[in-house]
């Protein structure tokens, strides 16, 4: 994993912004869209910008928003944030929310390599991770999201007890899970094929990815963890 610098987040860190129309859009959208700079002053006081007390949840590259908007419909009794880099990507997922009225969801371009900036020790209780960039290459292997090193940096920000819910159509992603979780998480279930085997939680929702793979016939593996 590769810790990027937090300037990579800033929209004007990004060469001819005017050339993206999502970037003004981001930066105008309103609440479903949370800035990263203006995340960062909510670390400590998440529960005051959703004005409640409820546990929150942990997506990681919430994509075109079809999981996270799926998860927080079907738990309006939890606060959820989607984490994603793409400035389009986020601008769809926030759309989703808006045009269901959700209200416990938010979005925020953020990399996830530096979460402990955005959330306080033990303060989520869940993290979902859908279909990460496999970087397939043996030479790209150092830039995956999924190792020891990320999840020494993951686990310390959720509560004992809350559970890490991996999707992927990548394989060695959820080896990976599995031989980096020892003394961070305890394996609760790992399906090889969720389209086969159905998958280990019982409120799935079914990702873009996912579709797409299982229109081409890929397998897609789910792992799931609990922090110890």
């Amino acid at each position: 994993m590769i810790r990027r610098p937090f300037t990579d987040h800033a929209p004007e860190a990004m060469p001819f912004p005017e050339l993206n129309p999502y970037v003004a859009e981001h930066a105008s959208f309103g609440r479903e869209i949370l800035p990263a700079t203006d995340a960062l002053a909510w670390k400590d006081r998440w529960s005051a910008w959703f004005g409640r007390s409820a546990p929150m949840h942990l997506e990681i590259g919430s994509g075109n928003g079809f999981y996270l908007s799926g998860m927080a419909g079907q738990h309006p009794e939890a606060d959820w944030v989607g984490l994603e880099i793409r400035y389009k990507r986020v601008v769809l997922a926030a759309r989703k929310l808006r045009g269901l009225g959700l209200t416990n969801a938010c979005v925020v371009r953020f990399d996830a390599t530096h979460l402990d900036q955005l959330f306080p020790a033990g303060s989520l209780a869940g993290v979902h991770i859908n279909h990460p960039d496999p970087w397939a290459r043996d030479k790209q292997a150092k830039h995956r999201l999924i190792g020891r090193e990320f999840l020494e940096l993951l686990a310390p920000l959720m509560q004992p007890g809350a559970e890490l819910r991996l999707k992927t159509d990548f394989p060695p992603h959820v080896e990976a899970l599995l031989e980096a979780a020892p003394g961070l998480f305890t394996m609760r279930d790992v399906r090889a094929d969720v389209r086969a085997e159905g998958a280990p939680w019982p409120d799935d929702v079914r990702t873009n990815y996912q579709r797409k793979a299982d229109e081409k016939g890929v397998a897609v593996g789910a792992a799931w963890l609990v922090r110890g």
